[in-house]
């Protein structure tokens, strides 16, 4: 099935940070460009119209400005080649200028603060081609308004400047903020760069030797659970590598042994040279075979499990099955007395994988208890000790009874494939429990298997 994504994420993460970097950074030259732009265009026409208000009012005082302005005498006359002035009468309903080619024309808010309903006026106007910022104060004769208009062409220029300035430094701003970009990503990403390229290495050699950290950051914690990982993959195929060895090995020995007398069946029932009695014992021997290659392949299996309880282990009351586990031994030895004293304990697991468990430690009591002796299980507090009549196991040995086919030398010559007490080990670990070998009080093995639980019941149980 094909998975759709988005466009930036078929992009690289390096090429997604400076991307990024240099969208944030232009969004905020702009930003810093157009505030600081609009800043100073305000703070111009601000000052603009103070020095307009500051000299039409002083100069609104002198009645010989008005006469001189009515006989058409230019504001160059007077050092303002830059303002253009006006007289407004609300009166006559009439307005004049001194500059005879003056083209501005005043409009209803001089009109205002020339009647009085206004004290000031100022606004912006376009005329003879350009822009005048005009402003309007009251004169002194009444129905008068006086009124200046200067060009805004040296404000404009000055802005116009202004934003070639912001546009300049803003777009090498930008590109300053890309390479920057650029270099903290390639920099800042050079770890898991290394991290990839040491994982594609495992993947294509699949040699799990552990990278090396550097610092203690964020990327340095993911190298640290990786390598975390890799001993975990390394330890789980060292243990798959030795139970195929040994399971090698183990099978090797029944399948011999099973060829063997099929070859010789085969050959007495051609020759027919083979006796029924002998037959009989081949056919016997067969079957021995068969039924320990089948156990032997069964606690292979129960071996390689290595996952964790199920993802809804359930409550398992431990005496029941023990109970259990005790009823199916006594089948297989009648000859044998079981000893079993139990309390409650409920544990959350499996139960199919604990009867085994405690089936196997059963089992090996059996195996090494005298004729008509006793085997005594008792189970308090989470503990259940399993302790037989027999010999015992040498202390040489003790460290060593839950490895995978372990046999011991007294053992060797019976029958069994050295993973019942693996298979315990195993269990007992699965559920947070321990196992431990001891010696009982006559001198016999005495098997302690620990599991955590209580002694209540659950309450869904």
């Amino acid at each position: 099935m094909r998975v759709w994504t988005r466009p930036h994420y078929r992009r690289s993460l390096a090429s997604r940070v400076t991307l990024l970097t240099t969208m944030a950074v232009g969004l905020a030259v702009t930003a810093v460009a157009l505030a600081a732009y609009l800043t100073v265009r305000t703070q111009s026409l601000r000052a603009l119209d103070d020095s307009l208000h500051d000299r039409a009012t002083a100069a609104a005082h002198y009645s010989a400005l008005e006469t001189l302005s009515s006989r058409r005498i230019p504001s160059v006359v007077f050092g303002a080649a830059d303002v253009r002035i006006i007289f407004v009468d609300s009166i006559e309903g009439r307005a004049y200028s001194a500059d005879p080619t003056s083209q501005i024309r005043v409009g209803s808010p001089e009109y205002a603060v020339a009647n009085g309903s206004k004290k000031y006026s100022a606004r912006t106007i376009v005329a003879e081609g350009k822009r005048f910022r005009m402003v309007a104060v009251p004169a002194d004769e009444q129905g008068k308004a006086l009124v200046l208009a200067q060009s805004l062409a040296p404000t404009d220029q000055m802005l116009s400047r202004l934003g070639l300035v912001a546009l300049f430094f803003g777009l090498a701003g930008v590109i300053a903020a890309a390479l920057a970009g650029w270099g903290v990503a390639r920099n800042g990403l050079r770890p898991v760069r290394l991290l990839t390229a040491a994982a594609e290495e495992i993947a294509r050699t699949e040699r799990l030797d552990p990278i090396p950290i550097e610092g203690n950051d964020e990327i340095a914690r993911l190298a640290t659970a990786f390598n975390a990982m890799l001993g975990s993959l390394s330890a789980s195929r060292d243990r798959q590598r030795q139970l195929v060895a040994d399971a090698g090995h183990e099978l090797r020995t029944p399948l011999t042994s099973l060829r063997t007398n099929l070859e010789l069946l085969a050959q007495a029932g051609a020759s027919n040279r083979l006796t029924q009695a002998s037959r009989a014992d081949l056919l016997d021997d067969v079957q021995a075979q068969i039924a320990e290659l089948t156990t032997l392949i069964g606690d292979l299996v129960e071996l390689a499990r290595e996952e964790p309880l199920s993802a809804a282990p359930e409550s398992v009351e431990l005496s029941g099955v023990v109970d259990q586990a005790v009823a199916r031994v006594r089948r297989r030895a009648p000859g044998l007395t079981f000893d079993v004293h139990t309390g409650p304990w409920w544990v959350t697991g499996e139960a199919t994988a604990l009867e085994r468990a405690i089936t196997n430690l059963l089992d090996n009591a059996a195996k090494w208890s005298p004729e008509h002796g006793t085997v005594s299980v008792h189970l308090a507090d989470g503990e259940l000790t399993v302790t037989d009549q027999g010999s015992g196991i040498p202390a040489e040995d003790q460290p060593h009874v839950f490895e995978r086919f372990y046999r011991s030398t007294d053992s060797r010559g019976m029958s069994g494939s050295g993973l019942g007490l693996s298979i315990v080990h195993a269990t007992a670990e699965r559920h947070g429990g321990t196992v431990r070998v001891d010696t009982g009080p006559e001198g016999g093995a005495s098997l302690r298997m620990t599991l955590p639980g209580t002694a209540l019941a659950p309450v869904d149980a």
